[in-house]
């Protein structure tokens, strides 16, 4: 795996869970905040790495965030599992299918790749009709990516009865989703300059990790600079709660871009 860190960042295009913040109908202090920190689209995520630009999930808010962040070529996409909020703007990848005049590569487990044909069956029922999102999907089945030349390593973790897959990119690793990491994928997660990890909230929840399950896992895994994702109202404002947090850790932001 390559390690070099020319050009390579992250930029966070969504930090919010399913709902997002502010959540539709609510009036708790965190979604009616006016700080830019406490608005939060569904999480999802811009790799550079190694020259290539990957897409991590596309939620139903990858338009906006493809436009507010200039995102103009995909590489390839990468999906960690078949909620909604993880693969709900899988049909606006037309607009790059259209620039690109190609397919871009895909990569699921087969749950993921499964679910996505059912909710985008006219992707893939092989009607007359052109105008549909466009890719070449290679099923996630072994420890290493190999992708024009870079390799990605996959994470299988579990959300909660859910196998759910975790990417990483040479020294940075990514983990939304999750509430359980198996031992044997501990290894994989050593030597990290930045791990991008799930926090729902801060009382314990059935498939996320709360607030101080994720410090204990960010604690043993030890990267230089860890970022919290996938935030519920229920965590608190994010001015508020930065303060308790240890000096390496990190509420994430939406459209922060994050150099490793």
């Amino acid at each position: 795996m390559s390690q070099s860190n020319k050009g390579n960042s992250i930029t966070l295009l969504g930090t919010g869970t399913s709902v997002g913040i502010p959540m539709i109908g609510c009036t708790c202090e965190v979604c009616l905040s006016p700080d830019i920190e406490d608005k939060r689209l569904r999480t999802s995520a811009f790799v550079v790495y190694e020259g290539k630009h990957i897409l991590i999930d596309i939620g139903p808010d990858f338009r906006e965030q493809a436009l507010r962040n200039q995102i103009n070529k995909i590489d390839a996409i990468v999906l960690t599992h078949p909620h909604r909020d993880h693969i709900g703007g899988f049909d606006d990848i037309r607009g790059l299918n259209f620039v690109q005049e190609k397919s871009i590569a895909l990569y699921a487990n087969t749950l993921t790749w499964n679910s996505l044909k059912k909710q985008f069956y006219y992707a893939f029922d092989n009607l007359e009709y052109d105008a549909v999102p466009k890719v070449n999907l290679t099923l996630i089945e072994n420890d290493i990516i190999d992708f024009e030349g870079i390799q990605i390593i996959p994470i299988h973790v579990m959300h909660g009865n859910m196998p759910c897959v975790g990417y990483r990119f040479g020294k940075m690793a990514y983990l939304t989703d999750v509430n359980f990491i198996p031992e044997s994928e501990f290894e994989k997660l050593k030597d990290l300059d930045v791990l991008i990890l799930d926090s729902l909230r801060i009382k314990p929840h059935h498939s996320h990790f709360s607030l101080e399950e994720s410090l204990n896992i960010a604690a043993r895994i030890g990267a230089q600079k860890t970022y919290l994702i996938h935030l519920s109202h229920h965590m608190g404002r994010h001015h508020a709660m930065q303060s308790h947090l240890p000096e390496n850790v990190f509420f994430g932001i939406d459209n922060q871009v994050i150099n490793f």
